[in-house]
């Protein structure tokens, strides 16, 4: 899409935090007033659907739009973006089986400013299944390199978590 829908999109969310909880089908119709301005067919219209539903706390609503969003073929930066909030969304409506089998490809992607959400996200999903060590592995080690001091401490324990003992 043009520039001007872009912005646009954006200063929709911008404002987000500043509907109430009530007015959430009204910020939804701002979302789908802009989404019908896309061609048909557009990834980017079930994608900004989705984002809609899943932040005024419809995630039921919102994983059958993510996931046409990817089947038209979103990709890249937003392709990602989907893929996180999916396994968020799945989640939440308990299939978080689901959810690790869509985002552990993402932590051989290539690195960007998503990384740790990658991480958060899935490690939210693998606690959902019993698997604290695995999640807990994961945010150490997303918090890491953030850490002013004590980040290869943090991942090597990290790492021990999840290695197998001989």
């Amino acid at each position: 899409m043009n520039q001007d829908w872009e912005d646009r999109v954006a200063a929709a969310w911008a404002r987000f935090d500043d509907y109430s909880e009530h007015e959430a089908p009204s910020f939804r119709a701002r979302i789908d007033a802009l989404v019908a301005e896309l061609p048909d067919g557009s990834p980017l219209g079930p994608f900004e659907q989705a984002c809609a539903w899943d932040s005024t706390g419809h995630s039921d609503r919102a994983v059958p739009l993510y996931q046409e969003a990817l089947a038209r073929g979103l990709s890249g930066y937003r392709g990602r973006r989907t893929r996180i909030q999916l396994t968020s969304s799945l989640r939440n409506i308990g299939r978080p089986e689901e959810g690790v089998k869509l985002l552990t490809p993402e932590l051989d992607a290539s690195c960007d400013e998503l990384d740790d959400a990658v991480r958060a996200c899935l490690a939210l999903c693998l606690s959902s299944l019993g698997r604290d060590r695995e999640g807990l592995s994961l945010v150490l080690g997303a918090l890491a390199p953030h850490l002013p001091r004590y980040q290869r401490s943090m991942a090597n324990y990290a790492r021990l978590l999840v290695e197998r003992e001989d």
